[in-house]
């Protein structure tokens, strides 16, 4: 199993969300992107994540593909998504071998994140990974990877201070909320959406104190379920008018392909609240809120690259947990780098014990069948053992004897050296004369003409 990993993408490092999200996957459109992905050149396995920070596409590829992949890859995403490639070119990364294992690393511990430390990361790449090996579209190379990922930024949040009381994309926004206003107990919240990123911003808000909280989905299912489980109230989608001019914090997290909260809504509901401070905080990718909304009297529009200015002040405190996380990922990354080399020389190793087993089976066989035949004296037996043993080894030793006499001797008795950790003992001049004679001649015997004969070179050297 040779292969090298690969990653293309794009995140919130390289483009603004206008960008990102022209390049968003829905989650039902993950499955089909990942079969025309496994056909591109240079792609044996791939995953994808989507997210609000990032979209990013993980391979693995034969050895020495990788950058074929990277190629093909940063030509099908963009297509599949309805965008001319060259329009996003410049802002795409490609990755291959020990630099992409290292930013599978880092963005799994979250130090790629926007919030250094954050833990919604981990369980979106799990959940991707999943996405993945359903679709078949994983295999064990990049699941080694992924697998060796998670366990990084296990030991990352363990051995370090990075995620002691570090945010998430939705504690940011109510952050965000309450430079508006200050402190947000008393104030009413509505949440649109249902999805997982409006939970977690809604259980923020319960902490923050709040005194109201209603959901509203254009699924009332969705939105009764998750009222519930929050103690909150849910609301009719087609009064979201109403529920804007009631509320003073609105967290919207949509998976809409066009803006819901637009100008000609926002006048009407400006109006009704005459004027009253609201907070939109957009945390949908695409967005939910037009823009232009954030021109309107009272009305503050922070979107997901905002958060940014949040995080920004906080960074410095976090420098050194970072560096100490940062020393664990270059670690693990040259592991898994000796790991992925070491998967070249595995059929080498494989048919190396197979034909040393083969060897010894045969001999063990032929010693059963002797030992077998005839009565034989204590003595007789533990000779035949003896003379058995000392074959499997001339049997074994009379490719690599030819080898070092016919080849390269220098440097192949310098790799069996290491090999076998063998110390060499300096023979006194006598005894390096000496070797010209008969003890020379037989050991060409031994390894030239018949391996059998080097048994009796062996018995030899135990006299």
């Amino acid at each position: 199993m040779t292969a090298e990993l690969f990653v293309v993408g794009i995140s919130w490092r390289t483009a603004p969300v206008a960008v990102r999200e022209k390049l968003a996957v829905p989650e039902d459109e993950a499955a089909a992107l990942l079969a025309t992905l496994m056909q591109a050149p240079g792609v044996r396995e791939v995953m994808l994540i989507s997210t609000c920070n990032r979209v990013e596409v993980y391979g693995a590829s034969p050895a020495g593909e990788g950058e074929q992949a990277v190629t093909a890859v940063r030509r099908v995403l963009p297509e599949s998504r309805g965008v001319t490639p060259g329009s996003v070119d410049s802002v795409l990364y490609g990755h291959v071998r020990a630099d992409a294992v290292r930013h599978v690393f880092r963005v799994a511990s979250a130090l790629d994140s926007l919030v250094v430390g954050e833990s919604q990361i981990l369980g979106q790449l799990k959940h991707s990974f999943a996405t993945a090996a359903q679709a078949g579209a994983s295999g064990p190379v990049l699941g080694r990877c992924l697998e060796r990922a998670f366990g990084v930024a296990k030991r990352v949040r363990a051995e370090t201070a990075i995620a002691r009381g570090s945010s998430n994309v939705a504690s940011v926004a109510v952050e965000l909320a309450g430079r508006v206003f200050g402190d947000l107990s008393g104030k009413h919240v509505l949440v649109v959406g249902a999805g997982k990123m409006s939970a977690l911003a809604a259980r923020h808000l319960r902490q923050a104190g709040v005194a109201e909280l209603v959901v509203t989905n254009r699924s009332p299912e969705r939105a009764a379920r998750l009222a519930e489980e929050l103690d909150a109230s849910a609301r009719p989608w087609a009064q979201l008018e109403e529920l804007l001019a009631e509320a003073d914090v609105v967290i919207s997290s949509t998976g809409a392909r066009q803006p819901i909260l637009t100008v000609p809504l926002f006048k009407q509901v400006a109006k009704r609240r005459r004027w009253r401070p609201i907070v939109i905080v957009d945390i949908a990718v695409p967005r939910d809120a037009d823009p232009a909304i954030g021109k309107l009297d009272g009305v503050y529009v922070f979107d997901i690259d905002d958060l940014e200015r949040v995080v920004a002040s906080n960074l410095a405190e976090r420098q050194k947990s970072a560096a100490d996380a940062e020393r664990i990922v270059a670690v693990e990354v040259g592991q898994f780098d000796a790991w992925l080399r070491a998967q070249k020389v595995v059929p080498t190793i494989r048919a190396l014990r197979d034909h040393f087993a083969r060897v010894a089976d045969a001999e063990v066989d032929k010693l059963v069948t002797q030992l077998a035949r005839k009565e034989l004296t204590s003595a007789e037996r533990d000779e035949a053992v003896r003379r058995s043993v000392q074959l499997v080894v001339a049997r074994l030793l009379h490719q690599p004897q030819m080898a070092l006499k016919a080849g390269d001797a220098d440097g192949l008795a310098a790799a069996v050296q290491r090999l076998f950790a063998l110390e060499l003992v300096a023979e006194s001049a006598t005894g390096a004369a000496g070797a010209t004679g008969d003890d020379a001649a037989g050991d060409d015997t031994a390894g030239d003409d018949d391996p059998g004969d080097a048994a009796v070179a062996v018995r030899r050297s135990q006299v």
